[in-house]
This record gives C-alpha cells, sequence and structure tokens, in this order.
C-alpha cells in the first residue's frame, strides 16, 4: 500500500508541475529563438561611433557668442591689452609668452632686441581704456578670431642712453586707437585668446 501512496504522489505532483508551467507559459510566452535581439541595430561598433560623434559636437566651438559671453571676452581683452603694452615697454618677453600667437612673438621680441641694440629706454604710464569694442568675428578652419577696437589714453617716453627724451611727452596723455585681433585655436581646451594682429589708426 505505501508503495501504491508513492506512485500517487510522484503523479500528483508532477501534474502540478505541469499546471505551473503551462501558467508560465501562457503569462510569459514562450522564446522560439526567432524574436529581434534587443538593441538588434545598436551594435557595440555603433555605440562607439556614437560616442565619437556626441565627444565631436560637444567640442566643436560655436558661430555665435550671446552678450554674456562678448563682455566676458571684451574684460579679458582689456586686461590683456594694458598687460601687453605694459610689459613691452618694460621688455618683458616672459610675460608677453603667454599673451602673443608665436609670430606675434617673435615681432615683439625683435622689437625689443633692436630697443636694447640702441640703448633707448621705454617708459609708458597706463592711464585707462576709455572704450572697448568687438568689431568683427571670424572662423578659419583651425581657429577663431575676434577684432576689438580699444580707445585708451597712455603716457608713454623714449628715452636714449643719456636719459635724453628722445620721443614723447611725460606731462601729456595721449589717445591711442588700437585695433586688435585675437585667435584661439578650434582644438584647444584652454579659454585663453591670443593676439594675433595689430592695427593701430
Amino acid at each position: 500500500m505505501s508503495n501504491s501512496f508513492g506512485y500517487l504522489d510522484i503523479i500528483l505532483l508532477a501534474m502540478i508541475a505541469g499546471f505551473i508551467i503551462l501558467r508560465l507559459r501562457n503569462i510569459l510566452g514562450r522564446k522560439t529563438g526567432h524574436q529581434d535581439k534587443p538593441f538588434s541595430e545598436f551594435t557595440e561598433k555603433k555605440f562607439e561611433q556614437f560616442k565619437k560623434s556626441a565627444a565631436m559636437r560637444e567640442k566643436k566651438p560655436k558661430n555665435e557668442f550671446d552678450d554674456k559671453e562678448k563682455k566676458q571676452f571684451l574684460k579679458g581683452a582689456e586686461i590683456a591689452y594694458e598687460t601687453i603694452l605694459t610689459s613691452f615697454s618694460k621688455g618683458d618677453k616672459q610675460n608677453l609668452k603667454n599673451l602673443l600667437t608665436e609670430k606675434m612673438q617673435s615681432n615683439f621680441s625683435s622689437a625689443i632686441e633692436e630697443r636694447k641694440a640702441n640703448k633707448i629706454k621705454s617708459e609708458l604710464t597706463f592711464v585707462g581704456i576709455k572704450s572697448s569694442a568687438i568689431e568683427g568675428f571670424e572662423k578659419s578652419a583651425e581657429a577663431l578670431y575676434f577684432t576689438v577696437k580699444f580707445v585708451s589714453e597712455i603716457i608713454s617716453v623714449q628715452k636714449d642712453k643719456d636719459n635724453k627724451v628722445i620721443e614723447g611727452d611725460p606731462n601729456k596723455i595721449k589717445t591711442v586707437i588700437d585695433h586688435w585681433k585675437f585667435t584661439k585655436k578650434i582644438s584647444s581646451s584652454s579659454p585663453n585668446w591670443y593676439l594675433a594682429e595689430i592695427k593701430s589708426s
């Protein structure tokens, strides 16, 4: 009798298990092997391409700057303008190096060396900037450019080896109008702009 009950238990358990399997199949469905793989079109290779594309979009420079950005740029340009003028007058090549393109560094360095060779002393008092304004924006394949008009007041004097004034007036404030072009490489992550060209008027 015990064997009979044992077989009945096994059959009963098998029926219960079969019932549960059928219920789960009805609820969850059956996997036939023909279903589309999730994100089948979004392969690992395409995901890498997507990441590269997103990174390029993040690095891509803007073609336009809002008023806040222009105001911030002008503030930095004014500081650079004063620093470059005073550093050039002192013959401070190291300070100029951080503010000029390689071509402008060469030009300024040559002028400083020529002044030294002729034993000419340059003295400059920077009174202040009366106004500054962005005159233009340009973009090349490699760089961005802003042209800025500065109207400033300075006292500029040059003296010879005997400390005699040969140019300028130490008691006269002179108004100077400059048009400076600043540049920044597109590939650079630095926020710094560098003086690339000067045109005085």
